[in-house]
């Protein structure tokens, strides 16, 4: 880690972590994910949790309905996320030109205006040994993707519109 000290924030307001800010972490875990073909079905809910932790790095028109995306996965599992993902890129692909479904996502909370003061956990938290962050296994690595969406979940549903 050069040059951040243990006091730096991140702008999602968590100090940095052995690895760095949570950027550090986000790049490290999309580059291990490249290789690993288990550890790739959390992508979609690692990419959703880092941009809403950070919107200011999000594309602010599709931060709604990854948020809504997000509340599935933590209701419902990795399983259930990964069926809707396909189904939504069935949808999309350019024979259907159906677009994307989002009455499978109407139950759930829209995104609120303003944003979260901060989330009890981060990505700057994760833990990482031997050069791997499923160094416990991938078991473990979907845990701690998990706790920080249901962090990040829990923090966007405290927001007052």
């Amino acid at each position: 880690m050069a040059n951040i000290s243990m006091t730096d924030r991140c702008d999602c307001g968590a100090a940095a972590g052995p690895l760095g800010m949570c950027v550090d972490y986000y790049h490290g875990i999309l580059a291990e994910e490249q290789s690993d073909p288990q550890m790739y079905k959390w992508h979609g809910p690692v990419v959703m949790t880092y941009l809403l932790q950070h919107p200011s790095r999000a594309h602010e028109k599709y931060l709604d309905g990854q948020f809504r995306q997000l509340q599935l996965y933590v209701d419902q599992g990795l399983d259930a996320w990964l069926r809707l993902s396909a189904h939504q890129v069935a949808r999309n692909n350019h024979r259907a030109r159906l677009g994307y479904d989002m009455t499978l996502l109407a139950a759930y909370a829209p995104l609120p205006k303003g944003e979260p003061s901060g989330f009890r956990a981060s990505f700057s938290g994760m833990p990482f040994r031997d050069g791997s962050f499923v160094f416990d296994g991938h078991p473990a690595y979907g845990d701690h993707i998990k706790a920080i969406a249901e962090a990040t979940v829990e923090s966007w549903k405290s927001v007052q519109s």
